[in-house]
């Protein structure tokens, strides 16, 4: 029996971490390795069945997903940089599209304060990702028509609290379009209005689009750190729903909402995202396709009919930032889905929570951590007192299983029946240690997906050689401590009799080990915490049962 709950102990470490590249693979866009499933689809219907709706058809014949009827790219106009606080954005007059951002309080190297800024959003031949806008249903002025800067401001001055950037284009089929964006100091939410004016003499009936276009380069990293990126909806209806890039590629039925009168559409990547957020009320057509090397995802909205001299009027908000949860909770409703958890959601928003809650107290992400561990261990403390007290009881008994089996090992049935004698007399659970460990696995799997996912780990510092809680330990100190802390646990814990599954007991946490030179600093730093407050319990059990 002893022998048993050894082999069940291991089995359900090695699940948990099975679980976790497993649901990591998933996180990453890419198929589950160890249980793949096919994801139910639906139906498209109407015309966005095959892709975009043709409504969305440019003046010159190009869809409004594609960058350009042939290459998928729109040819470049006048570029005109913008800089803010937080921000330095490129705008390019065809269209007045935002072809380029830059997130000036995040350093492209997470290590290094003093690197550029991340680039989030460019337009160049190694790597496009742009946001579009533009009218569709005739021949009106779309992301591809020339449009004029009329706003002289480029930089939001100190002490100034907005500043606006206005395009203008020419009548285009008896309609302009005026499109303003907003820049707010201190916020990444950018508001885009639109006035579409009929100069006409007749009524039109527009549609308008917004888009999001980029190719289907994903953020360079170890097998560890390559995650999801790709486009995502929202609605009440449909809830969050992720599209992978490989799906559309094999023109697979994607799983999202097509039409909806709520909710957005977003480009999701490693800490940072962007999202259109129109008006909650107005019923839109949710699209993805793929034009050359292109991926588009974007809505479309019915303005409805304008008279001749008249200005219809939308206005939405362009998120533009990293995924950290206070700021997209205020920037709309939730928008913090985009900041994805998985099928642990409802474990790791709480935990997420209460670690933000440390951090304001201890300024500091890595102690905050250490303190979340401390939480964690408290309030599992009787559980876990339970299994090492289980453990010790086998330790205490573990010499006189072993002369058992020295005894008996030419009659395995008597030798199984004297065992189950003395765990009855020693009053020994042989299976006692399981289950407490069992109920917590969840528990460790959703704070793997809150220190992985979270945007305030990167760049953040812990204490010394260590500067950065999402990247690997660049001394390895933290995996060799924690390493060596594993080892301690197998000397506390009893000796399992057979001598091959002893050996299994040193080398398995040799080889899980391994895996941890390559996480982040903040998951190593948490596991090694945990270790040594389940070192320091056990060792107090095992004081005061007597055992050695």
């Amino acid at each position: 029996m002893n022998d048993i709950r050894r082999s069940i102990l291991w089995v359900i470490f090695g699940f948990a971490l099975i679980l976790l590249w497993d649901q990591w693979q998933v996180h990453n866009g890419r198929p589950a390795t160890f249980f793949p499933s096919q994801a139910p689809v639906v139906a498209a219907s109407g015309a966005a069945s095959g892709g975009v709706p043709a409504a969305t058809a440019a003046a010159n014949g190009a869809s409004a997903a594609t960058a350009s009827p042939a290459a998928g790219t729109v040819p470049a106009g006048q570029r005109t940089e913008v800089t803010t606080d937080v921000y330095k954005l490129t705008f390019d007059s065809n269209g007045g599209s935002l072809v380029g951002a830059q997130l000036l309080k995040y350093p492209e190297d997470s290590k290094n304060a003093k690197s550029q800024p991340i680039v989030l959003m460019q337009d160049t031949p190694s790597h496009q990702y742009l946001a579009q806008t533009g009218l569709a249903g005739g021949n009106l002025p779309s992301h591809l028509t020339p449009m004029a800067l009329v706003t002289p401001e480029r930089t939001l001055a100190d002490g100034q609290k907005s500043m606006q950037v206005r395009f203008e284009s020419e009548p285009v089929g008896g309609v302009k379009l005026v499109k303003t964006y907003t820049l707010t100091r201190g916020s990444y939410a950018i508001g885009v209005q639109h006035d579409v004016v009929n100069t006409g003499s007749a009524a039109v009936t527009p549609q308008l689009y917004q888009q999001f276009v980029r190719d289907g380069s994903k953020q360079a990293g170890s097998m560890f750190y390559s995650t999801f990126t790709g486009p995502a909806f929202y609605s009440e209806e449909g809830k969050y729903q992720k599209v992978e890039f490989s799906d559309v590629d094999k023109g697979k039925e994607l799983k999202f909402q097509r039409n909806a009168p709520d909710g957005y559409v977003a480009m999701a990547q490693h800490y940072f995202t962007s999202a259109w957020l129109p008006p909650e009320g107005m019923a839109r057509e949710n699209y993805v396709r793929k034009v050359d090397h292109l991926y588009a995802a974007g809505q479309v909205f019915n303005l409805g009919s304008i008279a001749p001299g008249a200005t219809k009027t939308f206005t939405s908000t362009l998120f533009v930032g990293p995924q950290d949860e206070k700021l997209m909770n205020a920037t709309a409703p939730n928008l913090d889905l985009v900041k994805d958890y998985g099928w642990l959601t409802i474990l790791a928003r709480p935990l997420y929570w209460l670690l933000t809650f440390l951090h304001g107290f201890l300024h500091n992400w890595g102690w905050a951590i250490v303190g979340l561990v401390v939480l964690l261990k408290a309030a599992f403390y009787w559980l876990n007192h339970k299994a090492y007290a289980s453990m010790a009881k086998m330790k205490a008994v573990n010499p006189k299983v072993q002369a058992l089996r020295e005894r008996y090992k030419e009659e395995p049935q008597k030798m199984q029946q004297e065992m189950m004698r003395i765990y009855r007399e020693e009053k020994v659970n042989p299976l006692g240690g399981c289950l407490p460990i069992l109920v917590q696995i969840p528990v460790f799997i959703a704070l793997y997906w809150v220190l992985l996912s979270s945007v305030e780990m990167r760049g953040a510092p812990w204490i010394l050689w260590v500067k950065d809680l999402s990247t690997p330990d660049p001394y390895f100190i933290l995996p060799i401590l924690m390493t060596a802390s594993s080892l301690l646990q197998v000397w506390l814990n009893p000796t399992p009799p057979d001598p091959m599954q002893a050996k299994m007991m040193w080398i398995m946490p040799l080889m899980f080990s391994v895996m941890f030179f390559f996480f982040p600093a903040g998951l190593v730093l948490y596991w090694l915490t945990n270790n040594i407050l389940s070192i320091a319990q056990q060792w107090f059990i095992n004081k005061r049962l007597g055992v050695n």
